[in-house]
């Protein structure tokens, strides 16, 4: 009757506990919007393309797939994808009972009076036991050969939930690497119309400064006919001299682009292969984002975030159910003789099982500060999930209209080249004549030369943005 007191005080204890452990209650979801912007109604967007559809670039995509086998953070994302998979084999065992085979031998001495003590010297003078069952006296040997297993039966699905955790963590790293995949194709895309651009900028100043020493050999002979003075000599020396410093620098922005790629390849430095038609590469008139809901199964942050959240609910529910009483079984088997010689003797067999009740009592505060962390670490997972979500619609959204904006700055800026293009032969021709001053050419030259900068760095600017929106709308991780 007392037992039965004593487990029944154990088993309310212990479920007056879990009273403590109060579901976890999160703030209600922001709703999506219908469209990223009034002029965007697409059901599909570009970033169901894979990279190898989306960049046809033949030496682009060489670059990307050397980015994809080599990059040093790939190897680590791999890696962070095995220990995942070994944290989850390990919350999968532990729901299946452990076995372990057991060798065992060692002695006691008992004293004069004890019950084992007086039991073995009594047991020995006993008529019922013969020479093999008498008990070595005073030191008592023991020896055991056999299995010892221990299982806790799963009732309250703490384990359960552990490796839902431990699964939900698998996902969420390999969710990491898509989006590491994710963005690893577009810097390595950027980079490379980065150095395509520099390539062309190094062909305009390159170009400039043929016509700037063409303009200077003509005020030259103009000086020689005294039809020109020393200064608008000067003045062109100057200008040429300007412009030919660009060129170094130029080449120094390229070497360092071509660093970063080599990085982002895994490799030391060397030459990267690209293409030289800059300028003649298009990009679509029409940015296709699709719809913002898509972004929930694309975007691989995204994804990581909720499979965060997963990992984080069953954090909570296994804390929960760690108030709750614990169901042991401890069963084993083999054999068991206090003379080494009688240990494989067919009598030594023995065997058990025994069954335990284990309710938490006297640690409920560290119980109870367990399940507050995963409780805060839940809410942090929402809150984090929720802020992904967010971002990725700015994002998609920003750059949206960054793209647009860049493609009229870009038409605007061919025009006002085409003009001043013209205006460089109209100046030389009227300088000739007599109509106009060496500083009208000069301007005239100085302006072409910034226009056309100008104009590649638009170029440039609209291939980057059309990366980022295709990195932004979960484009590049298939």
């Amino acid at each position: 009757m007392r037992f039965l007191i004593y487990a029944s005080l154990i088993v309310v204890t212990g479920i007056t506990g879990c009273k403590v452990a109060q579901p976890v209650i999160l703030p209600e979801a922001r709703t999506m919007p219908a469209a990223f912007s009034a002029a965007q109604h697409d059901s599909t967007g570009i970033g169901d393309l894979t990279w190898r559809q989306f960049f046809k670039d033949p030496l682009l995509q060489q670059l990307i797939d050397t980015a994809l086998h080599n990059n040093p953070d790939m190897q680590i994302a791999m890696q962070r994808i095995q220990t995942a998979n070994a944290l989850l084999l390990g919350a999968k065992n532990a729901m299946l009972p452990s076995v372990n085979a057991i060798l065992s031998a060692g002695i006691d001495k008992y004293g004069d009076y004890t019950m084992n003590g007086v039991g073995n010297w009594d047991t020995n003078l006993s008529p019922n036991i013969s020479g093999n069952q008498k008990i070595p006296y005073p030191v008592t040997p023991d020896f055991f050969l056999g299995l010892r297993s221990n299982w806790e039966i799963d009732v309250w699905k703490k384990l359960k939930n552990k490796k839902k955790a431990a699964l939900a963590q698998l996902a969420a790293s390999q969710e990491g690497k898509r989006l590491l995949t994710t963005m690893l194709v577009s810097q390595v895309a950027g980079y490379y119309f980065e150095l395509m651009a520099l390539d062309n900028q190094h062909r305009i100043i390159r170009r400039n400064t043929t016509l700037q020493e063409s303009a200077l050999e003509v005020v030259k002979a103009q000086k020689e006919g005294g039809r020109a003075t020393q200064l608008a000599v000067q003045q062109m020396e100057a200008q040429l001299y300007n412009t030919q410093t660009f060129e170094y620098s130029i080449r120094r922005e390229i070497v360092k682009a071509e660093n970063q790629l080599n990085y982002l390849l895994g490799r030391y430095a060397q030459p990267v292969l690209r293409d030289s038609g800059f300028m003649q590469k298009a990009i679509p008139e029409k940015a296709i984002a699709g719809l913002p809901s898509t972004l929930l199964l694309r975007r691989p942050d995204i994804r990581e975030a909720e499979w965060q959240l997963e990992s984080a609910k069953a954090d909570v529910a296994a804390a929960r159910a760690a108030f709750m009483p614990s169901f042991q079984i401890t069963p084993y088997a083999g054999i068991n003789a206090f003379k080494a010689q009688l240990l494989f003797n067919g009598s030594s067999l023995t065997y058990g099982l025994l069954g335990g009740l284990t309710a938490p009592l006297f640690n409920q505060k560290q119980l109870q500060a367990n399940y507050l962390v995963s409780t805060a670490r839940n809410k942090e997972a929402w809150y984090q999930y929720q802020k992904t979500i967010l971002n990725s619609f700015r994002e998609v959204g920003t750059t949206i209209e960054q793209l647009n904006n860049t493609r009229q700055l870009y038409l605007l800026k061919q025009k006002q080249v085409t003009a001043l293009s013209e205006a460089v032969a109209s100046s030389r021709e009227l300088y000739i004549a007599g109509y106009a001053s060496y500083l009208e050419v000069i301007t005239a030259q100085k302006g072409v030369l910034e226009a056309e900068l100008e104009l590649n760095e638009a170029k440039k600017a609209q291939f980057l943005y059309w990366i980022d929106l295709y990195r932004a709308l979960g484009g590049g991780d298939k």
